[in-house]
């Protein structure tokens, strides 16, 4: 009985520590679905059934492999999908793709104290910096607490309310579900390909430090059941978003727009757990990006983590839509190479084998 409970909470830990690496301000304002989906119109849906099928597949194949290896950074993983030279770069790419990400969430953090609390946006960004460096203080057990305690909140939240406004929304959205106005990409199959790339890399560094604390079947159930439940909460925000064009598409925060409609509680609400998104997301790269550079843990690990908040501090400067609509897409194709070779590689093992 004990076993079986402990099983469970540390398959929730790898479900929620998936889902919160990718969650952040960008999903949960609904801004990222707003540009990758929502602006496709109804093709965007089936761009979110490609992207919950590669989060799915890509969630397993990542725990298999950082179990297999024993892995406690994303360096091994990604000497094995790409070789030793290509890796090197990737890796070195990834740790600037970590710190960009970091910087997102805090101009994201600084953009809702300051246009939703009506607070300085300094505050807000010093006050995730200052949070995300005291988890990491407690090391990989104080990141998967974090998620295990934020992540379904934030997740359920995200996923009543966009329901809520899209059964509230009196009518099909016929004319925006027919067209749409063009979103990033320029087609649902490249934007959803290109959304799963760019996301893919924060989860890659958080769940490739798991491989030696992660049993197999934990980690291949966390894979899928966190990517399916990812494309379950993307289809209700792109949905809602879609019957509610164009007048979604103004607003910087999308999902405050259709949780205003709802009432100013839900809206209040919708803020907070925006930034408590934001948090969460700040803790994933920070992790994946001091877990890299410190696999042993302790102090090394720790003071890494702060440095990380520190260097991302200059670039949070800038405006967080702009951040999303420009770097996002950018880590999206410099991701593109690990997404490939996470799809090829295996096909290639497979092979070899035969």
């Amino acid at each position: 009985m004990i076993r079986h409970r402990e099983n469970g909470w540390l398959l929730a830990k790898v479900i929620c520590t998936y889902i919160g690496s990718i969650i952040g301000a960008g999903f949960a304002s609904g801004q990222e679905i707003m540009q990758f989906f929502a602006l496709h119109g109804r093709s965007g849906l089936l761009g979110v059934v490609l992207a919950t099928v590669l989060f799915s597949y890509l969630g397993m194949l990542v725990m298999f492999l950082s179990i297999t290896m024993r892995s406690d950074s994303y360096k091994k993983l990604l000497g094995l999908l790409m070789g030793s030279k290509a890796g090197e770069l990737l890796d070195a790419l990834n740790l600037f793709m970590l710190l960009g990400g970091l910087s997102v969430m805090l101009a994201g953090s600084g953009a809702v104290f300051e246009e939703h609390f009506g607070l300085p946006a300094a505050f807000g960004v010093w006050l995730v910096a200052a949070l995300t460096s005291l988890v990491l203080w407690g090391g990989v057990r104080g990141v998967l607490c974090a998620n295990v305690c934020l992540v379904p909140l934030k997740f359920f939240a995200v996923a009543a309310i966009s329901l809520a406004a899209l059964l509230g929304s009196g009518h099909s959205g016929a004319p925006a579900l027919t067209q749409g106005s063009g979103g990033v990409a320029g087609h649902w199959v490249c934007a959803a390909f290109l959304y799963v790339s760019y996301n893919m890399v924060v989860p890659v560094a958080v769940l490739s430090s798991l491989g030696q604390v992660v049993p197999l079947r934990i980690g291949l159930a966390g894979g899928l059941s966190g990517g399916l439940l990812l494309g379950l909460a993307i289809f209700l925000v792109t949905a809602s978003e879609i019957c509610f064009l164009p007048e979604a598409a103004s607003y910087q925060i999308p999902l405050l727009y259709l949780a205003g409609r709802l009432g100013a509680s839900c809206r209040w609400g919708l803020g907070f757990l925006i930034w408590l998104a934001i948090l969460t997301t700040a803790i994933a790269n920070a992790h994946g990006f001091a877990s890299r550079l410190a696999p042993a843990g302790g102090s090394r690990y720790r003071l890494t983590g702060i440095a990380a908040c520190l260097l991302a501090l200059p670039l949070s400067k800038f405006s967080f839509a702009v951040l999303v609509r420009f770097l996002y897409p950018l880590f999206g194709y410099a991701g593109l190479a690990l997404l490939v070779a996470l799809l090829v590689k295996p096909l290639v093992f497979f092979l070899r084998k035969r």
